[in-house]
């Protein structure tokens, strides 16, 4: 197992954990393995939820965002304009650079929250980070894994939850894929692969028999 060492900024503490990365493409069910694997008793470090944190009334890239990307960023009432933020970063609005800016203001912050999280943690746990743009960010995370795990599905079951689920249109679905990784170097950075287009009875067995054999790893 990996030893946690927690970098400037934060005590020194080093202890053996089983740390794992778990990342997929959008609408793949990565959520839905993240849950199972809550469910089995892992502890989850959700990023998505870090990003939204960072970004709600007072949270500490508000600030910042706004000096980067203007007063534009927020809304009247100082909270995230997250429309015009996916226009301008995502969309069609979006400047060459935009989405390196606001990785380089949320990503620290994001990693801070994460390592403090791992505080509470013991040497028993399981701790899944779970990190959708993990193989974009691979070189410069300040963790390392034990096991990476991608779930994965193609791409036109991908679109077509984006569509149904989500109520996005094709051109957004699309938008958003383009800008994340691919699922060959999802495949790279992984160890273990998931198949979400298999029925979910049959995804469920193999998450459980990952789970049980990470146990075993442990012990």
């Amino acid at each position: 197992m990996k030893t946690r060492s927690i970098w400037a900024g934060f005590s020194r503490i080093s202890i053996a954990i089983m740390r794992i990365g778990l990342t997929g493409g959008i609408a793949a069910g990565k959520s839905t393995v993240s849950a199972r694997f809550a469910e089995l008793g892992a502890v989850i470090i959700d990023y998505d939820a870090l990003a939204h944190r960072i970004v709600e009334p007072g949270g500490e890239a508000l600030t910042e965002i706004a000096e980067v990307f203007g007063p534009e960023a927020l809304l009247v009432d100082g909270t995230l304009n997250r429309a015009w933020m996916a226009d301008h970063v995502f969309g069609a609005h979006a400047r060459p650079g935009a989405r390196e800016r606001l990785d380089a203001i949320e990503h620290p912050l994001i990693y801070r929250l994460a390592a403090q999280q791992e505080q509470t943690c013991t040497s028993s746990d399981i701790i899944i980070h779970d990190v959708p743009l993990l193989a974009e960010v691979i070189d410069s995370i300040p963790f390392s894994f034990d096991h990476i795990i991608t779930v994965e599905a193609p791409v036109c079951m991908r679109l077509d939850r984006m569509i149904e689920e989500r109520g996005m249109s094709l051109e957004q679905a699309e938008g958003r894929i383009r800008h994340q990784s691919s699922e060959s170097e999802r495949r790279a950075i992984a160890d273990i692969v998931i198949d979400s287009a298999q029925p979910m009875a049959k995804m469920m067995v193999q998450v459980d028999g990952i789970y049980q054999r990470l146990l075993g790893q442990i012990r």
